[in-house]
């Protein structure tokens, strides 16, 4: 995800690392997470509003009028919640609904929050379509860096609305508000290894359980161009199309263009599928697209990004542009 050259010269993992003081314009800032769990257990109201899906000015609101949470401040003035501050958050938006009204909720203190919790997963049917409560509960778990937790909810999502809907509504709108798909660069790099195993994990055993492809099925080509090592929006892509039932040639991460010409030409796909994530340069997009379009004009080129990445970029007919699973659903109709 980083070059070499960005690598901490302290612990090698990458330069977003509080080792990295660099990063940082605020050394009072720096002290304080440091201080406070090496700063993996701090987060900024930006960041609840992103795992929520609660508004900033709604986590306020609910702060001065319910006494929700209770932030803590670094030197600089600047408001923090630590871990149990974004749990508590979370069990509150899980159990949001028709029997649980958010000031009531707000009021509770933790370990009631925590038995409503328990009886949720226990009384959850089939027909219970509130997937933010297993939503929530995953990215809570991944954040504690709970892998046990992690799987208790998983579990109990597949168990009560199955493994297609399970993955469709809950794991791919978790992975998109943990930033994971189109890498946002919102997570601390401990957690973004350890929720990216965690989904990898998943991902993998569930396109491990589904049957092969019947071989008059399409073909398509996965990859991730060089320079591009963000894998979880294509590992999830590949489960898509293989539960559609067709052929998938994967790749993997970071392939040169001759090694994509020579798996072309041997495996005869009649799609290909890329993720544009990391590196936002307009002119290597286009070379990359126009290289593609010219040098395979008889295939249909799919690239996987955010909207804004395409302003501006020339396509050819044969290009489309996929930017949620809907789009993705719809090419494999």
């Amino acid at each position: 995800m980083v070059g070499r050259s960005e690598l901490c010269s302290v612990c090698g993992g990458c330069g977003r690392c509080l080792h990295n003081q660099k990063n940082f314009g605020d050394v009072s800032l720096f002290k304080y997470f440091y201080k406070n769990l090496n700063s993996l257990n701090l987060f900024s109201i930006s960041e609840l509003q992103q795992f929520s899906g609660i508004k900033a000015h709604t986590i306020r609101m609910w702060e001065q009028r319910y006494d929700a949470l209770h932030p803590d401040r670094s030197e600089g003035n600047t408001r923090y919640y630590n871990g149990k501050q974004l749990r508590r958050l979370l069990n509150i938006v899980s159990l949001i609904d028709a029997d649980h009204k958010v000031s009531e909720l707000c009021k509770m203190p933790d370990n009631k929050l925590h038995r409503l919790l328990d009886a949720k997963l226990s009384a959850a049917t089939v027909t219970d379509h509130s997937h933010e409560y297993f939503i929530s509960q995953i990215i809570a778990s991944a954040m504690e860096f709970d892998e046990a937790q992690f799987d208790k909810f998983f579990s109990g999502a597949v168990l009560r609305v199955g493994l297609k809907e399970t993955y469709r509504f809950i794991l791919y709108p978790a992975l998109t508000r943990l930033g994971l798909l189109w890498a946002q660069d919102s997570l601390r790099p401990a957690h973004e290894h350890f929720i990216t195993s965690l989904f990898r994990q998943k991902i993998l055993s569930a396109i491990d359980a589904l049957p092969l492809p019947a071989p008059t099925k399409l073909r398509w080509l996965l990859f991730l161009p060089e320079d591009e090592l963000h894998e979880t929006g294509l590992l999830f892509a590949n489960f898509l199309i293989r539960q559609a039932g067709h052929k998938v040639i994967y790749l993997g991460t970071n392939v040169p263009f001759e090694t994509l010409e020579d798996a072309v030409g041997k495996t005869k796909p009649n799609a290909f599928l890329f993720f544009l994530v990391r590196k936002n340069d307009k002119k290597n997009d286009q070379d990359l697209v126009s290289q593609l379009s010219l040098q395979f004009p008889d295939k249909k080129i799919y690239l996987a990004c955010e909207p804004s990445r395409i302003d501006g970029l020339k396509r050819s007919k044969n290009v489309f542009a996929l930017h949620n699973v809907e789009d993705l659903e719809k090419a494999l109709k």
